[in-house]
């Protein structure tokens, strides 16, 4: 059996602002159904629910060093959904309005890195084969992992693989917190594989140091080793492309399930257009738009932000508007300037536009359950759920063919009736719009081929089963691979490596 810590920044239900927090809450349940030993270890932030906190029970405590600080950090415990969860407490650090956003949030996340490698030992009757750490605030576990503890008979054998949700963000901070949080000024390959510029980055050494590296598709897993999508990381990727690999993300059909969801106005099973059509009259009408069945509803369910593709969208909403008649719902927040665009075109106009700035699970349901038609051209999308979903509620997507987003969608052949929705290639809002209205005229012209597509969309299966099964594969596979003492490593010519990498990374070295 693999034994798994999987170390994560936020998990549903505890603390969620995105994507990451579904995969912490999720995944590691269906890896224990595969068989995995799995816990999860998370902050114990200060925006996670009283309820919860009132379950949770105290393991242990000891003082940690931090560079030059000697801090406070508690482990406290709850199981959930048959999954064992760790909590690492420090008030300072940790009990804060919000999980993100402070001028701190390096240090923040270093020191839950090196609160997870310290508390192990700690552990009754749990010792992890594999650490799996989730972006930018773990990154610096694999580094620990080596620097600190390589040669310790505890650690020794301990595996570690990072998956990157969105290379955008790199945890960056001043090369002077090398040695004033890190205490790894003098550790040569460290200094080497952080370095980035005058500042170091997070990400770039875990990309060094993990055994395996993956992300959250195999679209995207190919995308970043490019310099268009490879944020200045794509020479390292590159490098270690042997070590990477993508593994979809899925979702969990017992909470997006329309013959079971709770949430929506009425439940409907697979093929069932009455249902639907009962739905989106139900939206119609809390949105204040026209009850009509037969004028197509466009959704947005998204951060309102132009990695989604907002610009585009902003080029040919009025268009949409008032030559193509058609009826658009809006749900999200973001940069000011799309939530400004929304809301004057919903004033603008009310019997076809609804604009809803917020962020609102159960109008997603609703939504998702009532739409014909969801909108998703981003720029650049790892993974992306809200596709799968919509396909789950005989919602067709409309994509941009980019990461997850083109490894889930197939674009509908008019001929054969195959395909689950709609896609465009080029980031550009003309093609948008030449996609959007193919799809309604194939909606308002041609329903058996528009009822066929739903049909596919419905079948498809993104469960997070799926995506487990695979990573029990990986854990299995590089398990069994003998790992390099971290002094033997050292001995490796860093100063070739680095060389290397300078001619592959643009600058980033």
């Amino acid at each position: 059996m693999n034994n798994i810590l999987y170390a994560i920044f936020e998990a549903t239900p505890f603390a969620k602002t995105g994507g990451l927090g579904e995969v912490g809450g999720t995944l590691p349940v269906f890896l224990k159904d595969s068989g995995a030993d799995v816990r999860v270890i998370m902050p114990k932030h200060d925006a996670i629910p009283e309820i919860y906190k009132k379950k949770f029970r105290h393991q242990f405590n000891f003082q940690m060093q931090l560079g030059w600080r000697s801090l406070y950090c508690g482990v406290e415990m709850m199981k959930y959904k048959g999954v064992t969860f760790y909590f690492i407490d420090n008030e300072y650090y940790f009990k804060r309005d919000t999980v993100y956003g402070y001028a701190d949030d390096a240090e923040r996340a270093a020191f839950f890195c090196k609160a997870v490698l310290e508390c192990l030992t700690f552990l009754e009757r749990f010792k992890p084969g594999v650490i799996h750490c989730n972006d930018w605030h773990t990154a610096l576990i694999p580094v620990m992992l080596k620097e600190y503890f390589g040669d310790h008979p505890y650690y020794y054998d301990i595996k570690t693989v990072i998956t990157i949700h969105n290379l955008k963000y790199q945890g960056i901070i001043s090369r002077y917190y090398l040695g004033d949080l890190l205490n790894m000024e003098n550790h040569m390959v460290a200094r080497e594989y952080l370095a980035w510029g005058d500042a170091i980055n997070f990400f770039k050494g875990a990309l060094h140091y993990a055994d395996a590296i993956t992300t959250v598709s195999p679209t995207y897993a190919l995308e970043i080793q490019t310099p268009y999508y490879g944020e200045y990381l794509d020479g390292v990727l590159r490098w270690r492309s042997d070590k990477l690999s993508g593994i979809l993300n899925g979702i969990d059909y017992s909470e997006y399930d329309p013959a079971e969801d709770k949430l929506i106005y009425s439940k409907y099973k697979y093929g069932d257009r009455k249902g639907k059509s009962v739905n989106k009259e139900a939206l119609q009408a809390e949105l204040g738009l026209p009850r009509d069945p037969d004028v197509p509803l466009l959704i947005i369910i998204s951060r309102l932000t132009e990695q989604k593709g907002l610009d585009l969208i902003a080029h040919i909403i009025e268009e949409l508007l008032s030559v193509e008649g058609v009826q658009i719902a809006a749900l999200g927040a973001g940069d000011w300037r799309y939530e400004e665009m929304l809301y004057y075109f919903a004033d603008r106009y009310p019997g076809n536009m609804a604009a809803r700035i917020t962020y609102d699970d159960r109008l997603a349901h609703r939504m998702y359950a009532g739409g014909d038609l969801m909108l998703m051209p981003s720029k650049f999308e790892p993974c992306g759920i809200a596709q799968m979903i919509a396909m789950k509620y005989g919602t067709l997507p409309l994509v941009r063919e980019t990461g997850g987003l083109r490894d889930t969608v197939t674009p509908c052949n008019e001929h054969t009736g195959e395909g689950n929705g709609f896609s465009f290639t080029n980031y550009n809002a003309h093609e948008l719009l030449a996609v959007i209205r193919n799809a309604l005229n194939i909606y308002k012209t041609n329903r058996e081929l528009w009822h066929k597509l739903q049909d596919n969309a419905e079948a498809m299966d993104f469960s997070w089963r799926v995506s487990a099964e695979k990573y029990m594969e990986l854990y299995d596979d590089f398990c069994k691979k003998p790992k390099p003492r971290a002094s033997e490593q050292k001995k490796s010519s860093p100063r070739k490596s680095a060389a290397r990498l300078k001619t592959q990374t643009r600058g980033s070295v």
